[in-house]
Parts: structure tokens; C-alpha cells; sequence
């Protein structure tokens, strides 16, 4: 039997006179997605069909998840406009791929108006035959039933459907603009980055690196994070800066006040992350911040830590729980290489008493002991850019490497700088 996958768009399709920007985005991706593959494209005003052979039936959609702007999608089977036919397949679908206790409706969609029934009349025809033709007695609910077969009369073809997956949904990736994500090696912080991704952000991500403070491994952690994040990107690459912070790291612990190392810690990142944003015409900032969850994060100390930007911060999980966001980030697969036992600077030396409301004055006067406008410079000036995709493979975890070594490594290796 002959099959395509039908693709629906859901709530991109809200987006009135802007919609054709937003179809035209998500068919690009589409089709990058599958440049690989032997995939015919069928484009219409509210939907994608896809035509495939069946060998990649699986791949596709696998793929098909991680497209953002994809709202759900289903395998529906291409009959001719004959009823018998549309009969067969219905049977086919109801004896074979579904279990035989659950209730089930018939719903029709004539999308042809010059087809000579109603969409009433065809479910009317085809419900008692169908269901005399079933291997074992099933039944027919109109409320609230466990299946519902659907039939679609097009113009040219019947489709006949029961599964409908759900997609990654949100927008396509880049219609929303960029991002720039303060990226750690821990469970929040890519669990953000999909999130703004989804919602149609482009994401490049930015991470301070303080080695030998912080393990190499750390590093490695974050590379890693940022293979699991590529796939959702519409040319399957993302971005990856690292800021050499070791230097302004031991300044903060040198000189700033136990309790206030966080706070004091946290705004040098954002000034630094300001400073790139800027240079590089990225308008927003994000990070992996949830309301209350640690000390760094209520919101006095968002407040104190954000007035060093001077551009948006937007935190995507600012009011999820921890256990939603474990969740979520065990569905994108980043959850293993997260708990990996390698700390980053902003939790390798966590002070015992750390100030969960701090004020902007002490702040202030505890980051005004030394001279740290050089080491912010220095550092923003220092980055090194990187481009990850999935199938990238660079470990920077080798026995005595330095990290002057890895970006060596980087460059030898031919990783996009």
C-alpha cells in the first residue's frame, strides 16, 4: 500500500499575513533535513505530505520530532477516490495495527467538494461495512473514543489515517531571532536552549570555561550538550563560544566577599555576555534560571545580577519545577551527559553562606576592589567561536591537556572557528 506522512503546522498557523514566512521556513527545514534521503514533497496551503521509500520510514520520522513548527504529523495510506478501496485500507489498519479492544469512530473529511458524497454520507456508507469485515467484533463510540480512523477526501486521492504523533511544535527555528545562551554543563541550561528553540529562536551558545579551576571535563560536558542541541537547528549546527574566565575567576575569589561570590561571579558573566552580544548583534540574552531554585536564583538576585545588561534576559524555564525539567531533559537525551561528576565555575566553589538577597550597593562596593573592566575586556576578546553538529567528534578530555591545547586540538581537527 501506498503511503506518504502527512505534517500539520497547529499553531504557526495563527500567524495571518506573516504565515507565508513562517511556511516557507519550516519547508526549508524540511527539506534540509531530509537531503539525504529520497523524499518527494507535496505543498499545500495548511500542510506538508511527504512521499518516501519505505526503508527510511523510521529516520523520517525520528526527524520529523525534531523540527520545531511542527505541531503533529501522520502515516496515512493513499487509496483511490473509490470507496471499496478506502474500505480495504480502513480494515487493513483496524486489523493489524491497533489493539482489537479498543473502542474506535469514523471521522471524514471531504476536502473535495465535487466528490458526489458528503462527508456524513461517506462515514454512514462505510462504517457497517468495515465493521463487518473486522477479524473480531470492535466497537463504535462517538464520544470520547480510544481511536478515531480518518478519512480525507482530496482532489486526486482518499487518505486514510489512525495515528497522529506529536511533533516538536512551537515555531520554525530563526523566525523569532537570536539568542545568545549563557550555557553551563548542568541539566537547566540546554533544557532552556531547546525550549527557545522550539519557540522559533536561533540559539548560539556561550560558555566560561575556567580551567585548571574547573575540570576539562567540564568542557567536554558542554561540547557534548551542544551535539544533542544541533539537530534541532535547521542546517543541524550550532554555534559554540568558549570565554577564557580563569583569569577573572581567580580575581573574584581572590577579592570578593564569601557570601557574595555568586552574585559578584554572575554579573561579570552577563557583562562579558553583554559585551559579545553586542559586538555580534544578538539582541537577547538567555539562560537556564527556575524562580527560587537556588540561592543565585530568586528574583532579588536576578534583578541585581540582569542590571549589568543592557539587553533582555529571558529565561525559558523560569517557572518550571526541577522534576518537569529533569523530565525534559531526559526527552532530548542531554540528562546522562549532564549528571556527569565535572563541576563549572559557578558550582565548583559554591560559598557556604551564599546572600539569596543580595543589594545592588554591596554588590557594588565588594566588585569595586579591584580592577575588573581589564579582565572583561580581555576575556570577550579571547572567545573562541566553534561550530558542533551531531556527528562531531572532538574530545577534549585527553590525559595533561591545557586549554590552550584544546583550542589547538580544535583547530588541528578542522572544527569551524
Amino acid at each position: 500500500m501506498k503511503k506518504r506522512i502527512l505534517i500539520r503546522f497547529g499553531e504557526m498557523m495563527l500567524k495571518g499575513k506573516n504565515l507565508k514566512y513562517f511556511v516557507r521556513r519550516i519547508r526549508e527545514h524540511i527539506k534540509n533535513k531530509f537531503k539525504d534521503l529520497s523524499v518527494e514533497y507535496f505543498f499545500l496551503h495548511d500542510r506538508t505530505y511527504l512521499e518516501f521509500a519505505e526503508k527510511d520510514e523510521a529516520t523520517i520520522v525520528n526527524r520529523l520530532k525534531e523540527i520545531p513548527g511542527i505541531h503533529s504529523f501522520s502515516i496515512v495510506y493513499v487509496t483511490a477516490l473509490e470507496i471499496s478501496e478506502i474500505i480495504d485500507v480502513a480494515v487493513y489498519l483496524l486489523n493489524a495495527q491497533t489493539p482489537r479492544e479498543k473502542t474506535f469512530k469514523i471521522e471524514t473529511k471531504r476536502v473535495n467538494k465535487h466528490f458526489p458524497m458528503t462527508s456524513l454520507e461517506v462515514t454512514q456508507t462505510i462504517a457497517p461495512l468495515i465493521l463487518s469485515k473486522l477479524d473480531v467484533q470492535r466497537k463504535v463510540v462517538m464520544k470520547q473514543p480510544e481511536e478515531t480512523l480518518h478519512v480525507e477526501i482530496r482532489d486526486q486521492n482518499a487518505f486514510v489515517y489512525l495515528k497522529s504523533i506529536k511533533g516538536m511544535g512551537g515555531f520554525p527555528y530563526g523566525m523569532a531571532g537570536k539568542g545568545l545562551m549563557l550555557m553551563s554543563g548542568g541539566i537547566d541550561s540546554p533544557v532552556a536552549a531547546y525550549l527557545a528553540i522550539k519557540q522559533g529562536l536561533e540559539v548560539e551558545l556561550l560558555h566560561f570555561e575556567s580551567t585548571p579551576l574547573t575540570p576539562l571535563e567540564s568542557v567536554q560536558k558542554v561540547y557534548d550538550l551542544a551535539k544533542k542541541l544541533a539537530k534541532y537547528t535547521i542546517n543541524r549546527k550550532i554555534r559554540c563560544h568558549m570565554v577564557p574566565f580563569t583569569k577573572l575567576h581567580e580575581e573574584i575569589l581572590k577579592h570578593v566577599y564569601d557570601p557574595y561570590i555568586i552574585t559578584v561571579m554572575r554579573r561579570m558573566m552577563y557583562r562579558i555576555a553583554d559585551n559579545y552580544a553586542e559586538r555580534n548583534k544578538i539582541p537577547v540574552l538567555l539562560n537556564g534560571d527556575s524562580i527560587g531554585q537556588v540561592a543565585s536564583q530568586t528574583l532579588n538576585s536576578m534583578v541585581v545580577v540582569d542590571a549589568v545588561s543592557n539587553r533582555p534576559v529571558i529565561r525559558p524555564l523560569a517557572t518550571y519545577d526541577k522534576a518537569d525539567i529533569v523530565t525534559l531533559a531526559k526527552k532530548i537525551d542531554t540528562y546522562t551527559i549532564s549528571i556527569r561528576p565535572f563541576n563549572d565555575c559557578c558550582s565548583i566553589y559554591v560559598p557556604r553562606n551564599p546572600v539569596t538577597q543580595p543589594k545592588q550597593h554591596y554588590t557594588e562596593r565588594y566588585e569595586d576592589v579591584f580592577d575588573f573592566d581589564v579582565f572583561i575586556e580581555d576575556a570577550a576578546l579571547g572567545v573562541i567561536t566553534f561550530d558542533i553538529t551531531p556527528k562531531s567528534e572532538l574530545v577534549f578530555t585527553d590525559h595533561g591537556f591545557t586549554v590552550e591545547e584544546v583550542y589547538e586540538s580544535i583547530s588541528e581537527k578542522g572544527v569551524s572557528q
